[in-house]
């Protein structure tokens, strides 16, 4: 009796995971579909195969996005951003939450505190005083991210640090480290599962990112999202080359996730059960 209540709640969990399994590919399914026909079979039919591969939709959309340098600029935006928010936020974790005292706590909850500001609060004031700053294309951008996604980060790292014992560094300084030593050859290796999670979240923020990009940078230090939109005017919307860029767009992130599935893995299933 119990083994067929297992066996049947088994088939009910399985039932309900292939319906969310094809919720989830549906989108993709409209977009690789319908990136190959023509505007007139779109209309006709969004659901149904294409009647022939219209590859010249691709061709197009990748001349019409300028797509290496989009890429480019996205890649440059994205890596660098990150890399400085892991560098600074996870410095800032370390000393916040070694160095116990009034003034530490209230720098810690400031920073908790502006997680809850949300960026249409800030936009017209911080634009106003950085507007059109790009400076080594999106070098302005680049300090702004950090600006805005160093709250999460360093809320993230100084949980973590709480996990690792001070003992640790008491050892280094004996043996003669410094203090950056202590971090940068010590604590810094012990937080890479925070820093893979880290760096997931903001990735996925920054490279989709619209609003501030379109706020920043010009056209020629245009990221993917902003080259987007070339392919919806005023009058008219071009769905088949729209939808073949977002298909373009897709595969770097695929092939950076087949080459970092790994560490992506590891580092969030270490850092849930830390």
């Amino acid at each position: 009796m119990k083994r067929s209540r297992e066996k049947r709640n088994l088939r009910v969990i399985e039932i309900v995971g292939i319906v969310l399994g094809l919720l989830w590919i549906s989108p993709f399914y409209l977009m690789i579909v319908n990136a190959f026909k023509s505007k007139r079979d779109i209309f006709e039919g969004v659901l149904g195969l294409p009647q022939s591969l219209r590859l010249e939709n691709f061709v197009e959309a990748f001349v019409d996005l300028d797509f290496l340098k989009s890429l480019f600029n996205s890649v440059m935006i994205t890596g660098l951003s990150i890399l400085i928010l892991i560098l600074f936020s996870s410095m800032a974790g370390y000393a916040l939450a070694r160095n116990k005292s009034k003034i530490s706590s209230v720098i810690f909850f400031v920073f908790v505190g502006a997680m809850l500001i949300p960026f249409q609060s800030v936009m017209i004031p911080l634009i106003s005083l950085f507007g059109m700053v790009d400076m080594l294309h999106g070098g302005g951008l680049i300090f702004m991210y950090l600006g805005f996604g160093c709250s999460l980060s360093i809320f993230l790292y100084h949980g973590a640090m709480t996990g690792i014992p001070r003992t640790l560094d008491e050892a280094a300084i004996i043996d003669g480290a410094s203090r950056f030593q202590l971090f940068w050859y010590i604590i810094f290796p012990l937080l890479k599962p925070i820093s893979v999670t880290v760096g997931i979240l903001n990735t996925i923020w920054i490279w989709n990112d619209y609003l501030l990009p379109s706020l920043v940078l010009s056209e020629s230090s245009a990221t993917i999202p902003l080259k987007m939109f070339y392919f919806f005017g005023q009058y008219t919307r071009q769905w088949e080359l729209a939808l073949a860029g977002l298909t373009i767009a897709v595969i770097p992130v695929i092939i950076g996730y087949f080459f970092a599935q790994k560490q992506i893995i590891d580092g969030v299933s270490e850092g849930a059960i830390k």
